[in-house]
């Protein structure tokens, strides 16, 4: 085996190197965030790390506490990671020195990205096993699994075994049996292999997912309000633009249907390797987060702990020390506070949003209006002496408000709102985000279908017990703008778009963000029926029209004979006379009123 070293002489070239692939620009690297919190909770502090397979930058700064080596497959890569890293081997796994150890290994990408065409191929079983050889008696790893029969298989508009891209050597099909295809036949692998598994993820939407649950309490929670939230977020725009179907619809569904876990993008599973003699070391490994959740674009990460009193909120916060403030940071409408979030427990309940649609669907007038009537009342008794909603209340809508024995209340008050606001505004933003829900998604619900999102929300409050008028909603639709403008990070430009977009939401348009087929014919379908409504009332007024320009010509026809009459002309010499004389009359009046005006003037 021959080694080459690069300048920097951490970057070790043992053979079956390729030199000028690279998976890192190409988005094939995973992500940091939920999987780097995890990375690091499962790390010690010192210990030896080898990542293996492609991952951010990012990911190696998380583990900053240890010792990391990196295993890649391409040179170009491993000159990007060799400043982050203690070593860098580039060759696949047959490059690792035999005796070589590790106390924790993380393969996020998977196992195929981390074997090289120009080496030995060793497959996803021979992979497993030589990476755990590397690993030390008692240490862990840390594995991604796709599932070939995920969420993802549902909704993505290209065939997997289609593709002919340059990184399909493998594919991972359900009728490649070297790959496992489920939790169980990866249990079986890990056992195989001297592993036994310590917790398994679900993890949504791919490798470097947004929200990576317990597996187990994700098929037990089919009513649980948190996971119902969680996946719907993670879903809504962590696919392509256009998909088959609504990823998060379907992933909410099957959350409900106690297939959350078997339906997911892919696992994460944390196993550990059994110890060579005797019992397991006196100190216990770091307890597993229940959920770890990616909540925006800065990096920021919330766990879901468990303890003895229940569900725990645990904020990971990025360091923003250097990140320069933007220039319309003091006019963001809501900042939030995650440290006022840590440590506070996690409610339960149902989703309002998901009892909403549920209602709607089924036409139960009687339950929209009981819940309808609970939030806008919960929301009224919340305003302080002024009357006025501040912080989180100010902000919550029917996708963060739980339900639990007929109480309400926010399920992440993180997000605060800067100034105060009204509650007829509250309310307005709450239940037009809900109508936009069903008028754009398609559902179907007991109003008439005419109605404008605008109306529509009117009508809502009617239900709630609340009078509100098409200001109020225009002003709702302001501080969405404003608020979903801070969440994003968006600037002044960007505000403004987003301000239009939501301006200009008509019934007959498909639901903002991932469009699916599904959904745009859904919209194709109103549209239609749009078109044939106004089509019916052009023609209604066509014949309308008709008639009118019928009867008058029928009135002209009749005016023209009676001009040619004799008793016509007679009546006509009759009148003439009785007009002038009128006529006469009233110039003679104002001339008699000139003239009286006139001399008061004169006396003076």
């Amino acid at each position: 085996m021959t080694t080459e070293t690069a300048p920097a002489d951490r970057i070790v070239l043992p053979g079956g190197e390729m030199l000028a692939w690279s998976d890192l620009p190409e988005g094939r690297a995973v992500t940091t965030g939920t999987l780097a919190a995890l990375a690091a909770t499962v790390v010690p502090a010192g210990a030896s790390v080898l990542v293996a397979g492609p991952h951010d930058p990012a990911l190696l700064d998380r583990l900053a506490h240890a010792e990391v080596t990196c295993l890649l497959r391409g040179y170009p890569d491993g000159v990007t990671l060799a400043a982050r890293a203690a070593r860098v081997v580039v060759g696949g796994p047959t490059g690792l020195a035999d005796g070589e150890l590790f106390d924790v290994v993380i393969a996020g990408a998977g196992l195929d990205t981390v074997e090289s065409v120009e080496g030995a191929r060793l497959g996803w079983g021979g992979v497993l096993a030589r990476l755990t050889r590397a690993l030390r008696p008692g240490g862990t790893l840390l594995l991604w699994l796709e599932n070939p029969m995920g969420l993802r298989r549902f909704v993505d508009t290209d065939a997997w075994y289609a593709r002919r891209d340059d990184t399909a050597w493998s594919i991972s099909g359900v009728l490649d049996t070297d790959h496992p295809a489920n939790r169980e036949q990866l249990d079986v692998r890990l056992a195989e292999a001297g592993l036994r598994p310590r917790g398994c993820f679900a993890a949504y939407t791919d490798a470097g997912a947004r929200a990576l649950i317990d597996a187990d309490e994700l098929t037990r929670g089919t009513t649980s309000g948190l996971f119902d939230a969680v996946l719907h977020d993670a879903c809504a725009n962590g696919f392509a633009t256009t998909v088959l179907q609504d990823p998060a619809r379907l992933a909410v569904d099957a959350l409900h249907a106690g297939l959350g876990s078997a339906l997911a993008p892919g696992w994460v599973v944390v196993a550990a390797k059994e110890p060579a003699a005797g019992p397991a070391d006196d100190v216990p490994p770091a307890a597993l987060p229940v959920a770890l959740l990616e909540t925006g674009p800065g990096g920021d990460v919330l766990e879901v702990v468990a303890d003895p009193q229940g569900w725990r909120w645990r904020a990971t916060a990025t360091d923003r020390s250097a990140t320069p403030a933007a220039p319309f940071a003091t006019r963001e409408a809501a900042h939030r506070d995650l440290a006022a979030l840590d440590g506070r427990p996690v409610p339960e309940g149902r989703l309002l949003r998901t009892l909403l649609l549920d209602a709607a669907l089924r036409r139960d007038l009687d339950g929209l209006r009981r819940l309808l009537r609970g939030y806008a009342a919960w929301l009224t008794g919340q305003a302080g002496p002024d009357g006025q909603l501040g912080g989180a209340v100010a902000l919550a809508t029917v996708d963060n408000v739980l339900v639990a024995d007929g109480g309400y209340t926010l399920l992440d008050p993180s997000w605060q709102a800067t100034s105060p606001l009204s509650p007829e505004v509250v309310l307005a933003r709450g239940l037009r985000r809900f109508a936009t829900t069903l008028v754009t998604g398609g559902y179907a619900h007991p109003w008439p279908s005419a109605l404008d999102v605008a109306g529509l929300t009117v009508v809502l409050a009617g239900v709630a017990g609340h009078d509100l008028d098409r200001a109020t909603v225009t002003a709702a639709v302001d501080i969405e703008a404003a608020v979903t403008a801070a969440v994003r990070g968006l600037d002044n430009e960007g505000r403004g778009v987003l301000l239009s977009e939501l301006r200009s939401v008509e019934p007959t348009d498909p639901p903002a963000g991932t469009r699916s087929f599904q959904q745009l014919r859904e919209a194709w379908l109103r549209q239609r029926e749009e078109l044939s409504r106004l089509t019916a009332l052009l023609k209604w007024t066509e014949e309308l029209l008709t008639s009118r320009e019928r009867a008058l010509r029928r009135a002209e026809v009749t005016l023209n004979l009676l001009n040619g009459s004799v008793s016509y002309r007679v009546g006509k010499l009759a009148i003439t006379p009785a007009r002038l004389a009128r006529r006469g009359a009233r110039a003679a009046k104002r001339r008699l009123r000139d003239a009286l005006a006139t001399k008061p003037q004169e006396r003076q």
